[in-house]
């Protein structure tokens, strides 16, 4: 019997959606579980082989299938960052049973949904920062996303929360400008005295529990009313995110076409401050003379993922008609 299903896979550091679709892009079933990255488990690889393998029988199973339905699977992963672990990862994917698939990087799971043509860029502005391209000819190229400085990722909200607790504690400590943006941080950290503020700060760092979210509103905020520090997180943050989307539009031909740079990530999708990607595009336009075209990612990455499934095997970008289904289907899940 001929393989009639595809399988598209987002799986983050806390949660992995799993989607089953016909090759008509009809969808089937949907699962959502915990995440399934080997960062995450002490056995690593084998760790997420072996999540992996529970969740998509349990997703075939029910269904009356196994692994000989599937024709082509594309994963979005966590911790697939660099070569190495791209690598181990597509060896995983081979021991479920996938013999056409595509593995890569989040980014490129936005490219794909965002971009109606299957190519692009993709700049994610989440709790992280990653930038991600993928040509005309299939050819794919990363930069950043392994949460360092040294690579540029100097955006997302883990990396901006940081930068307004680091200017409020230069313009109470260090002789760094007075900003705006002292007194509300200090209030949302529930802070009892000014002197205590950075036992507050590195607490919340440590346990990874510091509100990022209102911190950002914070830095938009002040940003939007000129405050100086402020003004100087986000330009900088700007100019970061537009290196990295220039140099995938740089070092991968896209012909002479506009491409589409899709902005994804809670940073990019909720921001509100229009500085942010004001900057952004006046830098993308200084470092690289081709015309782009902007688009904000509203649906889930995995739609990417089913719809990189479906190029897979039918050898070309889905259809307008297939696109928009596979879309509605996927919009509508948590």
């Amino acid at each position: 019997m001929d393989a009639r299903y595809v399988i598209g896979v987002d799986g983050g550091n806390s949660k992995t959606d799993y989607f089953l679709f016909g090759l008509d892009g009809r969808f089937v079933d949907y699962l959502n579980a915990g995440t399934c990255s080997h960062e995450r488990f002490p056995d690593g690889y084998d760790g997420a082989f072996r999540v992996m393998d529970a969740q998509l029988r349990q997703l075939l199973g029910r269904n009356g299938l196994t692994m000989a339905d599937v024709a082509a699977g594309a994963f979005g992963l966590a911790g697939a960052d660099i070569p190495s672990q791209k690598e181990q990862l597509g060896r995983v994917v081979m021991r479920l049973g996938f013999a056409r698939y595509a593995v890569d990087n989040d980014s490129f799971l936005g490219v794909k949904a965002g971009s109606a043509r299957g190519y692009g860029v993709c700049s994610i502005n989440g709790s992280g920062t990653v930038a991600g391209g993928i040509a005309p000819d299939g050819s794919r190229l990363q930069i950043g996303g392994v949460g360092s400085e040294l690579a540029g990722d100097e955006a997302g909200g883990f990396y901006l929360a940081r930068r307004v607790l680091r200017a409020v504690y230069d313009a109470l400590y260090r002789l760094g400008p007075a900003t705006a943006m002292t007194e509300p941080v200090l209030a949302l950290l529930e802070v009892p005295a000014r002197e205590r503020f950075m036992e507050y700060a590195v607490e919340g760092s440590v346990k990874r529990a510091l509100p990022n979210t209102a911190l950002m509103r914070i830095l938009f905020a002040a940003a939007d009313a000129g405050d100086e520090a402020a003004v100087a997180i986000v330009a900088h943050s700007a100019e970061q995110l537009a290196r990295s989307v220039a140099g995938c539009l740089t070092h991968l031909d896209f012909g002479d076409e506009p491409v589409d740079v899709v902005l994804a990530g809670s940073v990019w999708v909720k921001a509100e401050s229009p500085l942010l990607l004001e900057w952004f595009k006046r830098h993308v336009a200084a470092l690289s003379p081709r015309p782009c075209s902007y688009v904000v990612l509203q649906v889930p990455p995995a739609t990417g993922a089913v719809l990189w499934a479906l190029e897979l095997e039918h050898g070309r970008p889905a259809g307008a008609e297939m696109r928009r289904a596979v879309i509605a289907s996927v919009a509508g899940r948590p």
